[in-house]
């Protein structure tokens, strides 16, 4: 940057006065500032200019000490404004580094799973349970409904094993715990439970997958989280008919996709919603057995 100081004298009479305002009111400003300047040129002029007043000089030096100081400023505050914006980009840029490692991704990712297997797991033998006890309640309909279910989640635990696998992973022996009550309140545990998982769990299994870049993990993922919105429903509905005896009112058949799980009532379509499994390949289930 070149700054040029040009300061007209009207006559060498005058010629003083003004390199004295030069000098009170730019050298030291110059001198405070010179760091954020490239280089300074003060040129001074000393023709005559034909009815100029040195008041008129005075005026003029003032203004123009006035505007270089606030540019100063600007310049340094711009300057400031820079670096501490550099510094934040900075700190922001490692911060997205280490959140996004790939390998803390892909671990997180794979405890996904494996808790996702643990609760299909847990969830498929627990339905299985419950779907005895409702049946001993001379509670068919529900019954059914729980084996329907039960056989959806260990689809979604294959699935997820499978992820799991192919990622180089085992799979522990799991050894599922719960407890089996009223059939009242076993659809109420699994409205909580089908709730918790298609709400809280699998959106954010899902976005993590997303974030290690595990399209498969995604795939299995979502299968689950589709369905068990779907299963949640099926038990409020169920709970609802128990509560006004019209249990016999509810499906006593379901159709199973083998692909994802997703479990439909009385009717299936040509194809599943989900994952587009011909419907030639569906389980049908209208017994306990």
């Amino acid at each position: 940057m070149v700054l040029v100081l040009n300061c007209h004298y009207p006559n060498l009479k005058h010629a003083q006065l003004n390199k004295t305002i030069y000098n009170l009111c730019f050298k030291q400003i110059l001198r405070k500032n010179i760091g954020n300047l490239k280089s300074t040129t003060c040129t001074f002029d000393t023709h005559k200019i034909n009815n100029l007043k040195i008041v008129k000089m005075k005026k003029y030096s003032i203004v123009f000490a006035l505007s270089l100081s606030i540019f100063v400023t600007l310049f340094q505050s711009c300057n400031n404004a820079t670096n501490e914006k550099i510094a934040i980009e900075e700190t922001n840029d490692l911060e997205i580094a280490k959140l996004d490692n790939p390998k803390d991704a892909m671990a997180l990712n794979m405890q996904n799973m494996q808790d996702a297997f643990k609760g299909e797991t847990t969830a498929s033998a627990k339905y299985e349970a419950f779907s005895i006890k409702a049946n001993e309640e001379g509670l068919f309909e529900i019954a059914l409904l729980f084996k329907a279910a039960s056989v959806a989640e260990k689809i979604h635990a294959d699935n997820h094993k499978i992820v799991i696998e192919k990622a180089g992973q085992t799979t522990p022996e799991i050894t599922p715990e719960f407890t089996v009550k009223s059939t009242k309140e076993n659809l109420e545990n699994a409205i909580e439970g089908e709730s918790y998982e298609f709400f809280t769990m699998y959106p954010e299994f899902i976005k993590n997958a997303n974030k290690a870049g595990n399209y498969m993990a995604q795939i299995s993922l979502t299968y689950a989280y589709k369905v068990e919105q779907k299963h949640r429903d099926f038990y409020m509905k169920a709970l609802v008919a128990l509560e006004n005896n019209n249990v016999k009112s509810l499906p006593r058949v379901y159709f199973l996709c083998p692909t994802c799980g997703n479990t439909y009532e009385t009717v299936a379509p040509k194809r599943c919603e989900i994952s587009m499994t011909n419907a030639n390949n569906f389980i049908r289930l209208d017994s306990l057995n």
